[in-house]
């Protein structure tokens, strides 16, 4: 399966899934009068979403989908945008879902078109992307290989629902993270909270036991006059804008969780997020990605 995350809410509007088919794959610009194009052949399918994003561009809207594409291993071989993909004829040349499932500006739309080796052959995937005032467009297909299938992750989040935990350390090293956890705050360190788990799509801290909680609780106890900022990461996924505050809130539901049910004193502990700006591994991965999704605690200077 391919999952397909979004920097906004997001809004199935067209699934066409054929078991057999031929599909004409735009592989070039308009040029001399034609478009340059891929026979495929093989299982189709296609779907069209409208997504709820009133500020972001269309590159950024590409550019958070082709670091998924890249993740799930495909090459793009070939990207446009409105006139370098030869604008009215380009667009009216290639398949496009009819409105009002797919919008297509004709002054602001951008297409790429990707393949990857798969166990029973080339698999191949055109993506086209558009904007009207309040939302994105967004037009998939991909055919070839196995059955294909494509999902949406939660509309609300912007990481895919189904790696929405923080960490993936096994219990053992993450009870031994938690267990080191005081002595690097002692020497200034900042420390990830590895065994951190958010409910699915959201940025609620899940319910159970957390033994870095219970460490860094006590720690502060034993430290009154010290103080920590807890620091919330996303991975490169989606818009900046919709990543630094989803990794805010997540920061801040620790926070709200530390006090509430571990005891710390609300005053030594401060929440922020930097969305995916200081990342510890490369985006292009899922394993990469993973990682990059945290919260970290980060000891404070307080005044003498």
């Amino acid at each position: 399966m391919l999952n397909i995350q979004f920097p906004g809410p997001s809004e199935s509007t067209l699934q066409r899934n054929e078991a057999l088919a031929s599909f004409r794959l735009a592989v070039g610009p308009f040029a001399a009068g034609t478009i340059a194009m891929q026979q495929t052949e093989g299982n189709l399918d296609q779907r069209a979403w409208r997504v709820e994003v009133p500020r972001v561009s269309t590159l950024e809207l590409i550019q958070s989908l082709r670091s998924q594409i890249a993740a799930a291993g495909f090459k793009v071989i070939f990207e446009c945008e409105t006139k370098a993909c030869g604008g009215y004829d380009f667009r009216f040349g290639t398949e496009v879902v009819a409105e009002p499932d797919m919008h297509v500006d004709l002054g602001d739309f951008r297409y790429l078109a990707a393949e990857r080796a798969g166990p029973k052959g080339k698999e191949y995937l055109g993506l086209l992307v558009s904007k009207s005032p309040e939302n994105g467009y967004v037009q998939l297909t991909r055919i070839g290989g196995e059955t294909a299938t494509l999902a949406a992750a939660s509309p609300q989040s912007s990481e895919p629902a189904a790696q929405a935990e923080i960490g993936d350390l096994k219990p053992a090293d993450a009870a031994q993270s938690a267990s080191d956890l005081g002595a690097r705050l002692d020497l200034g360190q900042a420390q990830v909270l590895e065994d951190l788990v958010f409910t699915s799509g959201s940025s609620e801290l899940a319910d159970g036991k957390y033994a870095s909680l219970v460490a860094l609780a006590g720690w502060l106890n034993a430290n009154p006059t010290k103080t920590v900022a807890l620091v919330g990461h996303t991975d490169a996924s989606g818009g900046l804008a919709s990543n630094t505050a989803l990794s805010k809130k997540r920061a801040e539901s620790v926070r709200q969780v530390l006090v509430a049910s571990y005891g710390a004193t609300e005053a030594q502990i401060s929440a922020d997020g930097v969305g995916p700006l200081a990342p510890r591994a490369s985006n292009l991965t899922p394993d990469g990605q993973q990682k990059n999704r945290r919260v970290e605690v980060v000891p404070t200077l307080t005044p003498e």
